[in-house]
């Protein structure tokens, strides 16, 4: 879809082709022309190499701008405004994220040809881990432990968001599969409303997989997981989202970064995605891939904040191993209905959806397990 030379991050940590052409000069111009408070359109100084969508940093006579866009498949005005209204009641409690900016019609996301636009602040901090790919481990226990502090914070402010569940599945971190007493039987309610994912399934004997993937886990943890408080989450907490005071270990978080994951879930929810993310390497399964250390650090940053029990932690080892199922289905989806790409939907299914929960059946996905618990 781009024959561009800019390289995105690749699922097995490879640098490919993005999905998505990338910003031009022009287009970003254009768009920016609608936002006078930021000034004259200077240069392009950046292009993200995240995958999923285009993003850029942009200089103007006032500073500096994030622009990123959207395929409108990928996300309307409309689905992309819930993830700006989670932004305003985050900040409007007080956490360090940038702004997004309103254009010159009072808006946040704004439609032009097929795509979708926004315009943030440029994050005031350091992005250490800007080169950073969503599976690598954490290398700094305390950055962990300061991680953990911060999703506290970030829970703590999304108390009382009541906004309803997004309205896309589509590249959304969602919890209703694995809180459901049965998921096979959710999932196929689903899917007349998303035929991407109907349209995979017909060539694969999922209902038998997905059954065989939740098995080990899923009937133990499901009754107390559907007693968790809802509780709005980020979706995608790596540390490639957070920006930081300076590079040593003592570093604080100056800036939380995208909510694009972000959904109406529970707080374990987001503290296993935390772990999931920064933990385990899971582009090196065939070495040392499990980081204790790190798993624990975010936990004790969390319960510095806010409280965990015993139980909870119990319950935290429990949803290790089925807290991707909703967000891996997506990728499926995004990957096969949207970006057409067989491959990358097959790696989805196979290697992160499946793969990943059969790890922790594993000697070294048990041992992490029983670490978990330990940090109670």
């Amino acid at each position: 879809m781009n024959d561009s030379s800019h390289r995105a991050h690749g699922l097995a940590g490879d640098s490919t082709p993005p999905d998505w052409p990338t910003l031009t000069t022009a287009e970003v111009e254009t768009l920016l022309a609608g936002y006078p408070q930021v000034g004259r359109f200077d240069a392009i100084r950046w292009h993200s190499p995240r995958p999923l969508s285009a993003a850029c940093l942009v200089e103007t006579a006032r500073g500096s701008v994030f622009v990123k866009r959207h395929h409108h498949r990928v996300r309307s005005v409309a689905t992309l405004s819930e993830e700006h209204r989670f932004i305003a009641h985050l900040r409007h409690a007080g956490l360090p994220i940038p702004a997004v900016l309103h254009d010159a019609q009072a808006r946040t996301a704004v439609a032009i040809g097929d795509w979708v636009y926004e315009v943030h602040e440029r994050a005031k901090g350091i992005d250490l881990y800007r080169e950073a790919i969503s599976w690598e481990p954490l290398p700094v226990s305390n950055h962990a432990l300061v991680a953990g502090r911060t999703l506290a914070m970030l829970h703590n402010a999304a108390e009382g968001c009541a906004a309803p569940q997004r309205d896309t599945h589509i590249l959304v971190a969602r919890s209703e599969l694995i809180l459901a007493a049965d998921p096979i039987a959710a999932l196929q309610t689903q899917l007349p409303a998303r035929p991407g994912l109907a349209s995979y399934f017909a060539e694969r004997n999922w209902t038998s997989e997905l059954s065989e993937l939740l098995a080990p886990w899923h009937a133990a943890a499901q009754p107390l997981l559907a007693r968790q408080p809802r509780l709005w989450t980020h979706g995608d907490w790596h540390v490639s989202n957070l920006c930081w005071s300076d590079s040593s270990a003592g570093a604080h978080i100056t800036d939380v970064l995208d909510f694009g994951l972000a959904a109406a879930n529970f707080a374990l929810f987001d503290i296993a995605t935390a772990i999931e993310r920064n933990a385990i390497a899971w582009l090196a399964l065939d070495g040392h891939a499990a980081h204790a250390d790190i798993a624990c650090a975010l936990i004790e940053g969390y319960r510095q904040v806010r409280p965990l029990d015993d139980a909870d932690v119990d319950l935290l080892a429990n949803l290790l191993p089925l807290v991707h199922v909703d967000f891996a289905l997506s990728e499926v989806e995004y990957f096969h209905a949207i970006t057409q790409s067989r491959a990358n939907a097959d790696v989805a299914y196979d290697t992160f959806l499946r793969g990943h929960a059969a790890w922790f059946g594993t000697r070294e996905g048990q041992s992490l397990l029983q670490a978990v618990r330990n940090c109670a």
